[in-house]
């Protein structure tokens, strides 16, 4: 049995789909004026793992991870940069798609860019209007009427007095009420724009995910998710848009990942502790980054530090050393270790207690490798199984541990030459020599094996 925090009732839940044996899921995406940055990759990788574990449970998984590809924000970089907003935009959903890959994050069924639904998002707008649940404005703006919602607040738990108490009408906007939020912008001189009943105008941010979600997954489906920071206003919103306008109830769980903090403090441009996904790439391998996100919650904070990602380099390397040299086969033995790591990842996509399992499979396959069983082939094949559940494990043992970090270093081709020398240097029995050449490659980082077929090497 499944269970899923639901955000929406503060608590566990048996997950039952809406329709027997199919899961119809979304997830807000990236708004692209920028390049993807660590909370960016959190979200790809925890949904991409909800996404794999679903599949694997037998679900058939429609999953749409939307784009925004109009916002304040991508016009204001466009204006910045000096062109058209669809060439910037255009430039980062393809970066968004290197980092994406190179995290082994799989494709979503759909992927929708909000300018692809303006038809969708004006209709609509258009309902909400007719049903008393927005109103145009004398500057062409049209709004959401908050108060029209009884139910307001009951995603993230605020109450529209207290927010209406803290909150200012934006002067010119014609709102009605402080709490009201746009549906659509009339618009701007210089600003692209679309045609519709209110004149040239665009869609607020929140109405481009109700039309994408609604319009693709029914007015009604399973699973909702995004990052903690979109919670509120912008789940709220999309709650209220989407309800109002179909009368029926939006979603059934509401799933959001934690934030991410650099060394304990808040992720920001002002603080000067931002990092791209580009950024950490060039010190450390996509794979780690993308086990380090696994190695905490989903829902708990992400802590970045280097350690962090020392550690994950670590754990990978005995992973891969484990399964280095073992023959293909077919997933067998190790039952228990199978069970609980898929208890584990019942319970809420536990990832961290789905490791510990998987380290305890290791343990069991390095027996069986000392005592040269015959289960250890099967036990590999079991591990690498488990591990494209989580999108871990499966590029070639020797190519990994021989990959190192991103950063210079010797080549392959050096290292063989060295090792070559001191195989030699052992075969004249000159031990100095040879222990020279072995304290080379561990100051370079290269880790010698010795063994009855051998000598291997990694990078450490």
């Amino acid at each position: 049995m499944l269970r899923i925090h639901n955000d929406l009732s503060g608590k566990k839940e048996e997950f039952v789909p809406i329709e027997p044996g199919k899961v119809r899921m979304y997830v807000c995406g990236m708004t692209v004026y920028d390049l993807c940055h660590l909370g960016h990759a959190r979200v790809m990788v925890v949904f991409d793992v909800v996404f794999r574990f679903l599949k694997t449970l037998g679900y058939d998984v429609a999953y749409v991870r939307n784009i925004t590809d109009i916002d304040d924000k991508i016009i204001n970089r466009a204006s910045e940069n000096g062109e058209p907003f669809m060439e910037l935009t255009n430039r980062f959903i393809s970066a968004m798609h290197e980092d994406s890959e190179a995290l082994g994050v799989e494709s979503p069924s759909e992927e929708p860019r909000a300018t692809d639904h303006m038809e969708r998002i004006i209709t609509m707008i258009e309902t909400l209007i007719v049903r008393g649940h927005a109103y145009e404005a004398e500057n062409g703006d049209v709004y959401y009427a908050v108060d029209s919602f009884p139910e307001y607040g009951k995603l993230s738990g605020k109450s529209i007095e207290d927010l209406r108490a803290g909150a200012r009408v934006e002067p010119g906007k014609g709102k009605r009420d402080p709490m009201d939020f746009a549906l659509w912008k009339a618009a701007k001189p210089g600003e692209p724009s679309w045609a519709s009943p209110w004149g040239q105008g665009r869609p607020g941010w929140h109405i481009e995910c109700s039309a994408m979600s609604t319009e693709l997954l029914g007015n009604h489906f399973d699973i909702h998710g995004g990052g903690a920071d979109l919670s509120f206003p912008h789940h709220e919103n999309e709650i209220a848009q989407s309800e109002g306008c179909t009368g029926e109830k939006f979603v059934n769980y509401w799933m959001h990942n934690g934030f991410v903090r650099i060394n304990d403090e808040k992720m920001s441009k002002s603080l000067g502790n931002f990092f791209t996904v580009r950024e950490i790439l060039k010190h450390f391998r996509a794979e780690e980054v993308r086990y380090f996100i696994l190695t905490s919650h989903y829902r708990s904070p992400l802590n970045y530090d280097e350690e962090h990602l020392f550690n994950a380099r670590q754990a990978l390397t005995r992973f891969y050393t484990a399964l280095r040299g073992m023959p293909d086969a077919r997933p067998a033995g190790g039952e228990a270790f199978v069970e609980s790591f898929m208890q584990a990842m019942k319970d809420d996509f536990n990832t961290p207690e789905a490791l510990a399992a998987m380290f305890d499979l290791v343990r069991e396959l390095n027996r069986a490798r000392e005592e040269k069983s015959e289960k250890a082939a099967g036990l590999a094949a079991q591990l690498k199984q488990l591990g494209d559940i989580l999108g871990i494990l499966q590029e070639d043992p020797e190519t990994f541990l021989k990959g190192g970090s991103p950063s210079d270093g010797p080549g392959d081709e050096e290292i063989e030459a060295m090792i070559q020398q001191r195989i030699q240097a052992r075969a004249d029995r000159n031990w100095g020599e040879a222990d020279r050449i072995r304290d080379e490659l561990v100051s370079l980082g290269i880790i010698l094996e010795d063994g009855a077929s051998g000598t291997s090497w990694r990078r450490g």
